[in-house]
């Protein structure tokens, strides 16, 4: 990364102005902003934030993991039905608002994008759910007594994924429910978990080289 990222003069406007509010491929009953492209969004937030080689803008973007994680909640309700949840790694904040609608006693969503906290907020609110709780922070590590913990497309780099999954491994020994979704990405520990369902994701052919990702919904297997 090259200089400081600059603070945000209107994160909340620039994210209306670089995007449009549509539904989700998968999960049509829930609206995002959401960009045309991915290339053009990512130099403008650099411009933005007077920083380069910054992180893609994941929050502009419905990924398959979390379009199938969601559309698996919003269709088994009762995972998260009266729950303590959070939604980690969050993005756009799309897996949050289906356990939001699905009857979530309270949604934390987290991330570390500065960009994704207000592209949540944004989110929620254009679809009812104002009251989801975000948290612009790393988690990895930290145990805040959730009943049930949803990570969506967090296998695709190496290093990250041996941390994480070290985490939501801990997290289910203890007792939460760990659901993952996740599109056949290079380092999903598929030795350690059990395959749920299969959905066929409609994705950008830009983002995925597809226009349909085979996705899994996963949980850590016991023991």
């Amino acid at each position: 990364m090259t200089g400081t990222p600059r603070p945000i003069d209107d994160p909340a406007g620039f994210i209306r102005a670089e995007t449009r509010l549509r539904a989700v491929p998968m999960v049509p009953e829930i609206v995002l902003h959401l960009a045309d492209e991915a290339v053009p969004i990512w130099q403008r937030t650099e411009e933005e934030l007077g920083a380069m080689g910054l992180p893609p803008p994941f929050w502009a973007f419905a990924w398959a993991g979390g379009q199938a994680l969601a559309r698996h909640i919003l269709d088994h309700p009762g995972i998260v039905a009266g729950a303590r949840v959070l939604d980690f790694a969050s993005g756009s904040g799309l897996v949050a608002i289906a356990a939001a609608r699905a009857g979530a006693a309270s949604v934390e969503a987290a991330d570390i994008d500065p960009f994704a906290a207000h592209a949540i907020a944004l989110n929620a609110a254009a679809n009812g759910a104002a009251g989801i709780a975000v948290l612009p922070a790393d988690l990895v590590g930290q145990d805040r007594g959730w009943d049930v913990v949803l990570a969506g497309d967090i296998a695709y780099e190496r290093d990250t994924a041996e941390r994480v999954f070290a985490w939501l491994f801990a997290l289910a020994a203890r007792g939460a429910a760990v659901w993952i979704g996740d599109p056949g990405r290079s380092y999903l520990p598929r030795e350690r978990l059990v395959k749920i369902a299969d959905y066929a994701v409609p994705v950008s052919r830009e983002l995925e080289d597809s226009e349909i990702k085979h996705t899994s919904v996963w949980r850590p297997r016991a023991g």
